[in-house]
């Protein structure tokens, strides 16, 4: 199986692989399916954004997307960072941290990181196969040689106290977020809101266009918060819809 990719200068013809069935993690009777690209490719960041742009996600070294038989409920979604803005929660998030701030520790293990992430996992996804990730495990399943990822700190002051890590992959044209995790104690803080917000604030300060939220299905209640972020758009099957 291919799949045809075209940027502004060229078009690539890139080698896919499908998955057997399994079930899906969202939408539990129903069985899912995924295509990924060829391994032995070696993504240029301008490839990586066009394969962005095409709904491909970043999981470890290897890129892929949804391919389940009869079901297209998954769709990326992106914000433009130039034109977004907060609404009313989203503000209010940002009075209730004033003092937290984004820090890029560039493509860095940290075992404060680490020890964030296992307490994080523990937490949210007991039993998932997440809650018990070794730290070999952990970078294996958040970074990749061929692509710029940095570890985006979200630390508080006075102390610079660690509260969570956006593990973000920067494109040159555009934000990935790849995973957040964060103080499971601190439920109340709405840091993954607001990891997003400064997300975006990073974004438009170095000039990106889009930061990528990864998959959206409508009805997933674990979901509902990426389309609380507007203006988005979402990749449905006949190409990208502007939500305002």
């Amino acid at each position: 199986m291919a799949a045809v990719v075209t940027g502004p200068d060229t078009t690539h013809q890139i080698r896919l692989f499908g998955t057997g069935y399994r079930p899906c993690p969202y939408l539990h009777d129903r069985p899912s399916q995924f295509d990924f690209v060829d391994p032995r490719l070696t993504p240029t960041p301008a490839l990586y954004d066009e394969l962005l742009k095409n709904g491909f996600r970043r999981g470890g070294e290897h890129l892929y997307r949804n391919a389940c038989p009869g079901c297209q409920l998954c769709q990326s979604i992106r914000i433009p960072v130039a034109r977004f803005q907060p609404r009313r929660r989203h503000r209010r998030c940002r009075r209730d941290n004033p003092h937290v701030y984004l820090r890029s520790v560039g493509f860095r293990y940290r075992p404060e990181h680490f020890d964030l992430y296992s307490r994080y996992v523990s937490s949210r996804h007991p039993g998932g196969g997440m809650d018990d990730a070794d730290p070999d495990l952990y970078w294996q399943y958040l970074t990749s040689d061929w692509c710029t990822t940095e570890f985006m700190e979200l630390r508080e002051a006075p102390d610079d106290r660690l509260l969570g890590v956006a593990v973000t992959d920067d494109t040159g044209a555009a934000f990935s977020a790849v995973y957040t995790f964060y103080d499971p104690s601190l439920t109340e803080r709405s840091l993954g809101t607001l990891a997003i917000l400064l997300q975006i604030e990073e974004a438009r300060r170095r000039q990106r266009d889009w930061l990528y939220l990864g998959y959206w299905i409508e009805g997933c209640p674990g979901m509902d918060y990426k389309i609380g972020f507007r203006p988005h758009e979402r990749l449905s099957p006949s190409g990208w819809v502007a939500d305002d």
